[in-house]
């Protein structure tokens, strides 16, 4: 029986995971929004698209969990993008991106980098500046998700380097957060096994974090997890506790459940759970505003494979209050032939979302 589930696992990851060569016919046809929506292609020719930032000026940076990082333009502030430019290449696994000043901030695995001036150098970027090299350089959950937070600071998570372990708590498992410069490095939170993507609540300027769950056990368990941390010090459990009271089979009877912070909302099991922003946008009809979407670039181990789509989770007095499929499609079957990585909200309201799998961005749109 186990045999069977791992080797049906392994052929799930092969369709998941393996490479589609960027195209103008992906089938979006097959993709089902709500009532009003409708999604396009925003930029077709962005291999291994993953997490993005938008500048003032309207370029959006993409990491990838290759060597690249691209600069998608839109001179004419059209539905679509006119050029993608490689602008940075030889990165360790650039997953992460964010601006400030205009200046490129970049995460590699173990040291962030900054690219000043960036975008009047897109086609010949300049010397990087180290701004720090002092996280771990386990490639397991190394890729990071950077963002500057409200208060000024980077935010910058350090997954566990395993699937399920107690690594040290001073280093890993958890979110950092620092000056621009690197300097004053501090722990935020922790019990936290791998975040990939993160924002503010535009009102109460407050923290929420998706969280991926541990593989083997099950095809149910544990939940992905939404988490909000209003404020530092909190601890979310892992390795000891998943969602709001599964017990670690391995570790759980250190630690009960009870001393952890619980989880805001349980996301489906599996189903990798990464980019998520709040809408802060006016296209959307109302009841979409100011409510999270996220990015679940779907499972890997999983039979039959969930996730593949974007979800929303709907707020009530500051609190979650639902958690609902909005876009879905990217499955067919058990075969995905793209893999939604991360969401941005832009000027006009539309709503972007990366394709690793497909090499793509969308765009989701409301009535034009």
């Amino acid at each position: 029986m186990r045999t069977s589930y791992i080797i049906a696992a392994i052929f799930i990851l092969f369709l998941a995971a393996s490479p589609r060569a960027y195209c103008r016919d992906l089938p979006l046809d097959t993709i089902k929004l709500p009532p009003g929506f409708k999604i396009s292609l925003y930029a077709d020719n962005v291999p291994g698209a993953r997490s993005m930032a938008l500048s003032p000026d309207g370029t959006l940076f993409v990491g990838t969990r290759g060597d690249k990082v691209y600069a998608v333009l839109n001179r004419k502030r059209g539905t679509r993008a006119d050029e993608v430019v490689t602008v940075l290449s030889g990165l360790d696994t650039p997953n992460g991106v964010a601006l400030r000043d205009g200046a490129l901030y970049v995460a590699e695995v173990s040291r962030i980098l900054r690219f000043d001036d960036i975008e009047a150098r897109l086609r010949n970027p300049p010397k990087p500046v180290v701004v720090s090299d002092r996280f771990p350089d386990d490639a397991h959950h190394g890729w990071k998700f950077i963002r500057f937070g409200p208060d000024g600071l980077l935010y910058v998570p350090v997954g566990a380097p395993c699937n399920i372990c107690e690594p040290d708590p001073a280093r890993y498992a958890a979110i950092f957060r620092m000056k621009p410069d690197g300097t004053a490095l501090e722990q935020y939170a922790r019990g936290v096994r791998n975040t990939v993507g993160f924002d503010w609540d535009p009102a109460m300027r407050e923290l929420w974090f998706t969280d991926n769950g541990r593989d083997w056990l099950g095809n149910n368990a544990p939940p992905d997890e939404l988490n909000h941390a209003p404020h530092s010090g909190m601890n979310f459990g892992y390795p000891y506790c998943h969602g709001r009271a599964l017990a670690d089979p391995e570790f759980g009877s250190k630690r009960a459940c009870g001393e952890f912070t619980t989880p805001a909302v349980e996301l489906g099991p599996h189903v990798a759970s990464l980019g998520m922003r709040f809408y802060t946008g006016k296209a959307f009809p109302e009841p979409y505003r100011n409510q999270i979407f996220i990015a679940e670039h779907g499972s890997w181990n999983r039979v039959p494979p969930l996730g593949y789509r974007i979800t929303l989770v709907r707020l009530r007095n500051g609190q979650a209050a639902s958690y609902e499929v909005f876009a879905e499609g990217w499955l067919q079957g058990l075969t995905a032939w793209g893999r939604p990585v991360d969401v941005q909200v832009m000027p006009g309201g539309a709503l972007l979302v990366s394709d690793d799998k497909a090499g793509v961005i969308y765009r989701i749109s409301y009535g034009d």
